[in-house]
């Protein structure tokens, strides 16, 4: 059964050493967003990527994206970023955007479900930037539920879908939103919405093709 550890307000100090370490040995454990709960794990660790799949029942063919806390960070993960990236990027984020775009070779072939991109979001939520900077480096964000049934915006959420498969849930109380982020394929210079969530159509309109 899983800890949860409540962390409800800064400093965050205890919480975050102690999630890093979990983090950084190949853990997965569950954390708030601005948009529902996430499953945070190292992108860069095959072994906790697999138990990501393992864990959520989640499709191979499905990717996993991942989290940052800057624009500059996420460049790091992005092969030729095109100039509509980093567009988006500065009008969108921090917020419920996730951008698809080529990845890096850094990143494993298996985040990627073999397709060569990944999608990318720097969340506006203080603990999830405060846990990226503590294991330094981009964290998965995919979102912390069974593959086909709800979302979770409460810890409570997370413990019963996913109690008996985490070591940890990191409770920062219920959600601000309740669902997740837009996410935009990015072919050069062209976007398209691949699925609609906390970003409107109508605000993205302008930049789609």
């Amino acid at each position: 059964m899983a800890e949860i550890l409540k962390v409800h307000k800064p400093p965050f100090d205890f919480a975050l050493e102690y999630s890093a370490r979990l983090i950084l040995s190949g853990k997965v454990l569950a954390f708030p967003t601005d948009t529902v709960y996430g499953l945070g794990a190292d992108p860069f660790n095959l072994a906790a990527i697999t138990e990501i799949f393992r864990i959520k029942h989640r499709s191979a063919e499905r990717p996993i994206p991942l989290l940052v806390s800057s624009i500059d960070q996420a460049a790091d993960m992005v092969d030729d970023p095109p100039q509509l990236f980093f567009t988006l990027a500065k009008k969108f984020w921090p917020g419920p955007l996730t951008i698809v775009v080529p990845a890096s070779r850094r990143i494993p072939l298996k985040l990627t479900a073999n397709t060569g991109r990944v999608g990318i979001r720097w969340p506006r939520y203080p603990l999830a930037e405060a846990l990226i900077a503590a294991v330094d480096r981009p964290l998965t964000g995919t979102s912390a539920n069974l593959s086909d049934h709800p979302t979770c915006s409460t810890a409570d959420e997370v413990e019963e879908q996913l109690g008996n498969s985490l070591p940890l849930i990191l409770d920062g109380g219920k959600t601000a939103g309740d669902v997740p982020s837009t996410v935009v394929l990015l072919d050069g210079d062209h976007a398209r919405i691949l699925r609609l969530g906390g970003i409107s159509e109508s605000e993205l309109k302008e930049f789609l093709s």
